[in-house]
């Protein structure tokens, strides 16, 4: 049976964004059968936004899922579907993104990337670029990715238009406190992607998973230490987007809806010790080193 989402409204335009969306990067990187398939078990599940990049080789095979949805009957219309993206290949989006904060000289193929080889964005130009890709109507809101404060602060600066979303790590092991706050108060919403850790990515760990206090409240709640997690995020005022390519992870991902945390739950995970786990963390910890240049 198909669950539904809520959403919540992003940006100054009207638009609304399912709170919880299916992430399509994975590693090792999944044949285009593969990645269409699980789409498609998504839709059938109750998945109605999704988030894709180039360089995750997954919007092909994610317009594949679309055109067949339409065919079977899954959806009546591609405006049933929120797609989110770092770059503009599909006929439009509903939200791009720009992906990093950063440049790179050459192709990055190795963790650490040298520092020499990797340089801030000029936000200006950037920034207004996208602005003019909201304009024309190549997508109907524009945001970033991995932004910390301090570049949110330099692009509000100067923006015709704010970033409807950051979208950035966040999960009960690392709870962006003090980015969320600022974010809210900005009228940006905060997308959680990593909500848990970065198991099955190259550089990742389960640590969430295999958090004692998130599984003792998980088996107090009947609930599993996944879905402890994402409706520990979706709490907090942010929308999720979960990975994984397993039918039955899928609709367990999407069952957060109909429960809540307890006050002593929230208070046991607010207590719980910090680290950035992200596989890409090595490359949020360059920027850092670069923004204070700004």
């Amino acid at each position: 049976m198909e669950n539904k989402v809520p959403e919540v409204s992003v940006g100054s335009c009207g638009l609304t964004m399912p709170v919880i969306g299916m992430g399509t990067a994975s590693y090792p990187p999944a044949d285009a059968e593969t990645i269409k398939s699980a789409i498609l078990e998504a839709i059938k599940a109750g998945y109605r936004h999704f988030d894709t990049a180039f360089v995750y080789g997954s919007e092909q095979p994610l317009g594949e899922a679309i055109a067949e949805a339409l065919n079977i009957g899954l959806i009546k219309s591609r405006d049933e579907l929120f797609i989110t993206s770092k770059n503009l290949q599909l006929e439009y989006l509903d939200l791009y993104l720009i992906h990093w904060p950063l440049k790179f000289s050459k192709e990055v193929s190795r963790l650490p990337v040298p520092k020499e080889e990797v340089f801030l964005l000029d936000f200006k130009s950037v920034w207004s670029a996208m602005e003019e890709c909201q304009f024309l109507g190549l997508t109907k809101a524009i945001g970033v990715s991995n932004f910390s404060s301090k570049s949110l602060k330099e692009i509000l600066s100067f923006a015709k238009i704010p970033p409807a979303v950051n979208q950035v790590e966040m999960n009960p092991l690392w709870q962006q406190k003090e980015l969320n706050e600022f974010c809210k108060a900005k009228g940006i919403h905060v997308s959680a992607h990593s909500p848990l850790g970065s198991i099955g990515a190259k550089l990742g760990d389960n640590r969430i998973l295999q958090c004692d206090a998130l599984k003792e409240i998980a088996e107090a709640r009947g609930k599993t230490t996944a879905q402890i997690s994402l409706r520990w995020v979706y709490e907090q005022g942010a929308s999720v987007i979960t990975k994984s390519f397993n039918k039955d992870r899928m609709k367990s991902n999407i069952e957060i809806f109909e429960w809540s945390l307890s006050m002593e739950d929230l208070e046991k995970i607010s207590c719980l010790p910090q680290l950035k786990a992200s596989s890409l963390s090595l490359i949020i910890e360059l920027s850092k080193e670069l923004e204070a240049e700004l």
